[in-house]
């Protein structure tokens, strides 16, 4: 049987040795790789239809793969004017200003990326941004993902005039007065707003869509797992156009207050899918952001705040978690303070002492101290690491807005991704795009040398979590698949093994940290087929 897809004349990289294979050509048909060899015994396995390539001395390196991101609501979320490269107060009033001019009468003013720290040590809130918010309704997403800043109309419009309790943590940010500021904290608090702002049409998602999973696998990812589950609609649809591009797991969110048949549905979704994606597992959050002061710290931060867990009963989240377990369900909870994380490894402790072993995670570990830390792998958890957040939002010397808040000694102790692996852990890396971009090239290279990609000048925060150029590979190859349950079929250059493959134009493992980012992606191939191919090749 003829191949589908030729590969000659390349550098095949084993993720687990770092070294390269002695192979140099492989053939893939029907989405596995079938055989590894040299070129002339691989490129005889060509047909008339097979694609072959010649990579001209390039390195191939299994389909790197994003262990945590938002693709399809991050499409709708990256809407109106992108913040995320604004430092201070003054560029972020001027690119507002600019996006207003090309608004028509009535339209509203979005934005994304808006770091607090341009706010400097005074309060976020609609006020500090001048007049250019005063008439239009306009809401900003802070870089967190997990507030907005929003304009006087736009709260006017929401109908919101004052503080408000929520079933779940959830804030209006008040004005001693009790004037809202224009901050809302948490989903329960944001979607006020997001119910009367005007939303794309699912024609218009649908490209935005797709036209980021183009430069995702421009980019070199072939998959991700994706924390997006209200939009499984959108993942069918993309995958009907032959637009998605990428593989997916999917894990659907499970909020607090989801009663027996809420969970049940969770359940029955599981395995559900198509080719390039599937619903494997159940996303939860157990806190909020350090930034915000919506996480759960076992001590308050230097304001008083991030004291409360994301559910306002944990032991309902306990019980939630062991119910999932039973069935067989792998979780991944968003749990970023140390209170927050110690709780999701104590309930994952009591459901495992009755069942089965399944291979929960969690998300985002941002401060943790030593004895959390060898938890882990203890239980069998997935430490899911985003580096670049640590890189992109906090500084070496604690002046940010994340290291004030939490003080010296936990800001000391920030996104710990070499104590964690050391200490036996699975640690995943991942972008959680959109808070931060997902060019893999860019998150292995944060892992490296822990600098912010603006100015790479700059001293690195915690250069001793600093991970090696081989675990770097590894925290976006071999070790998602490992999360994923995958490890048999995906992560590696093997006979058997999904043919998703990403091809650099040197060696990632021998470039230097800071020109890791830059290295040219010559082609990207998903289930056997080319996704994204340079003009070099």
């Amino acid at each position: 049987m003829s191949a589908d897809l030729v590969l000659f004349s390349g550098r095949l990289l084993d993720p687990v040795s770092g070294r390269f294979l002695p192979q140099t050509a492989l053939a893939a048909a029907g989405g596995r790789i079938t055989r590894l060899g040299d070129d002339r015994e691989i490129r005889a396995l060509a047909g008339p239809a097979t694609t072959v390539i010649d990579l001209r001395g390039a390195v191939v390196t299994p389909g790197l793969v994003d262990g945590h991101l938002h693709p399809v609501s991050g499409a709708e979320r990256t809407g109106g004017v992108d913040l995320s490269g604004c430092t201070e107060l003054t560029a972020v009033r001027e690119a507002l200003a600019q996006e207003l001019r090309t608004l028509a009468p009535g339209d509203w003013l979005r934005g994304w990326g808006l770091d607090p720290n341009v706010f400097g040590g005074g309060p976020v809130g609609a006020a500090a941004l001048g007049p250019v918010l005063a008439q239009v309704p306009a809401a900003l997403d802070l870089f967190d993902g997990h507030s907005m800043l929003v304009s006087p109309r736009a709260l006017e419009l929401a109908g919101i005039d004052g503080p408000r309790r929520f079933e779940q943590a959830a804030e209006i940010v008040c004005d001693a007065g009790g004037r809202p500021t224009g901050l809302l904290l948490e989903d329960a608090a944001c979607e006020l707003v997001e119910a009367v702002a005007p939303k794309p049409t699912a024609a218009e998602l649908h490209q935005r869509s797709a036209a980021l999973l183009r430069a995702m696998a421009a980019s070199g990812l072939t998959g991700g797992h994706a924390m997006d589950g209200e939009g499984l609609a959108g993942y069918a649809a993309l995958e009907a156009d032959d637009a998605l591009g990428l593989r997916f797991r999917i894990a659907p969110r499970c909020q607090p207050g989801a009663d027996a048949d809420a969970v049940a549905e969770l359940i029955r979704l599981q395995g559900t899918g198509g080719r390039l994606w599937q619903v494997a597992g159940v996303k939860l959050f157990m806190d909020g952001t350090i930034d915000n002061g919506t996480a759960w710290l076992e001590h308050a931060d230097c304001h008083g705040e991030s004291t409360h867990a994301f559910w306002p009963d944990p032991d309902a989240y306990t019980r939630v978690i062991g119910e999932l377990h039973r069935a067989g369900v792998p979780t991944a909870t968003h749990a970023i303070g140390d209170a927050a994380v110690r709780h999701v490894l104590d309930s994952i402790e009591k459901a495992a002492a009755d069942g089965a072993p399944v291979r929960h995670r969690v998300e985002h570990i941002e401060t943790v101290p030593d004895d959390t830390v060898h938890r882990f792998a203890r239980l069998g958890v997935t430490a899911s690491m985003q580096p670049t957040h640590c890189c992109e939002y906090t500084r070496a010397d604690h002046t940010d807005n994340w290291s004030r808040r939490l003080g010296e000694e936990r800001a000391a102790r920030a996104w710990r991704c070499r104590d964690l692996w050391e200490s036996g852990a699975r640690v995943v890396l991942g972008s959680d795009w959109p808070i931060a971009p997902y060019p893999p090239l860019g998150v292995m290279a944060g892992a490296r040398h822990r600098r912010p990609s603006r100015d790479l000048t700059e001293p690195p925060h915690g250069i001793d979590q600093a991970l090696s150029p081989l675990r770097a590979l590894q925290g976006m190859t071999v070790n998602p698949a490992w999360a994923a349950g995958e490890e048999g079929i995906a992560g590696r250059l093997a006979v058997g093994y999904r043919a998703d493959l990403t091809v650099l134009a040197d060696d990632p493992l021998t470039v230097p940290d800071t020109d890791l980012a830059e290295l040219p992606v010559l082609l990207t191939v998903v289930d056997g087929r080319p996704t994204h191919r340079d003009p070099a090749i």
